[in-house]
């Protein structure tokens, strides 16, 4: 194990521990290997219990190398479904995530959790959500609470709920106003979440801000902890939001002071990647190379409209949208439109314009 510690390269890829019997126990990935791998040897003292009961048990080890840390980041995702090794809980069962679901249920529109898309029912959904179902479950509730919608009666006889004793309910239960209040915060959530009306979400950080400022820091502590609850559920929206569009999206990222990479991604998956040694290639040489890529692998009739983003989809989905947000404008987005004829302007001045600024000392 030594031996081979000392012999891994200081390169972006993925490592995989084995037991005893050879079977892949844990996969992880990192921008340095060596120096990753080395970690979990050293210093093992202020290691917490799991990761010191993993290295109880590995005996061997095995690397794949990558030429980024974002193929890094797909290439461990994907072995973690294919392989489920025990050490790795995140990405091992996609059916494991869980659905918001807002239905019709005793006369109120209710909001729920579920395991799976019905797909053939008059109910609302959002998801699929990778944390585990109880902390979306305890999102939603938190959710209800500060709203004054946690309405515990199944049946809406006259009678007030318990939770209208104790402040969490505004008397759905009881009929008249309330719910009308009530059916006017569901239509708000629904629309925070599908991205139309952030007003709710906005609201209750103000309400937050008012409660503390009258030194209520208990009123103030439930409203942060919502807050901090849908932030989670919000950021997964977005996610699923930006895949469900299918768009074109091309990646370039510099390698050295040679080579760069180019990858084309649809929705979850990189269709095409490539090293480009662009040196002394000058910048137009480079654009005929990258359209001619682009018309290959996005054109018209090469993907069909996809659906909902699935729970299969979603870890690779929520990895390239993360990467996305931090490649400092090293992407382009290409619509549809611009794929029709090789000689649209549209992506000349669009990849003239991002690759010139992003590689101008290469390309210069």
């Amino acid at each position: 194990m030594k031996e081979k510690i000392q012999s891994l390269p200081s390169s972006p890829g993925v490592y995989l521990m084995k037991d005893s019997l050879g079977g892949i126990i844990y996969v992880g990935k990192s921008k340095n290997l060596k120096k990753r791998v080395q970690s979990y040897f050293y210093h093992s003292n202020s290691h917490p219990k799991k990761i010191k009961t993993l290295v109880s048990h590995i005996k061997d080890l095995e690397h794949r190398v990558t030429d980024t840390e974002f193929e890094a980041f797909m290439l461990e995702c994907r072995l973690i479904q294919e392989l489920k090794p025990m050490y790795n809980k995140k990405m091992k069962n996609p059916l494991a995530y869980t659905y918001i679901v807002i239905k019709m249920r005793n006369g109120l529109r209710r909001i729920e959790i579920a395991s799976e898309h019905a797909g053939n029912d008059d109910a609302v959904y959002f998801g699929p959500y990778t944390a585990s179902r109880h902390s979306v479950e305890r999102a939603l509730q938190s959710f209800q609470e500060c709203c004054q919608i946690a309405c515990s009666s199944t049946v809406f006889n006259g009678s007030a709920c318990l939770n209208h004793s104790l402040g969490l309910c505004r008397g759905m239960c009881l009929g008249g106003e309330a719910v009308n209040e009530y059916n006017e915060i569901i239509d708000r959530f629904i629309a925070m979440l599908d991205g139309s009306d952030r007003s709710l979400y906005e609201e209750m950080r103000r309400s937050m801000q008012r409660a503390a400022e009258r030194y209520d820091f208990e009123a103030a502590a439930k409203f942060r902890d919502c807050s901090e609850a849908l932030d989670y559920i919000l950021m997964k929206e977005e996610v699923i939001g930006f895949t469900g569009e299918d768009r074109n999206i091309v990646v370039f990222e510099e390698l050295d002071e040679d080579r760069i990479k180019l990858f084309l991604i649809k929705r979850n998956r990189i269709l095409y990647s490539e090293k480009i040694n662009v040196r002394g290639l000058g910048i137009q040489s480079l654009i005929n190379n990258i359209k001619k890529s682009i018309f290959i692998h996005f054109g018209a009739d090469s993907h069909p409209p996809s659906g909902g983003v699935t729970r299969e989809e979603v870890d690779e989905a929520q990895i390239i949208y993360s990467y996305l947000q931090r490649s400092d404008g090293r992407y382009l987005l290409i619509p549809g439109e611009w794929i029709v004829s090789e000689d649209d302007p549209e992506i000349d001045g669009e990849l003239h314009a991002r690759l010139g600024e992003t590689f101008s000392t290469i390309l210069s």
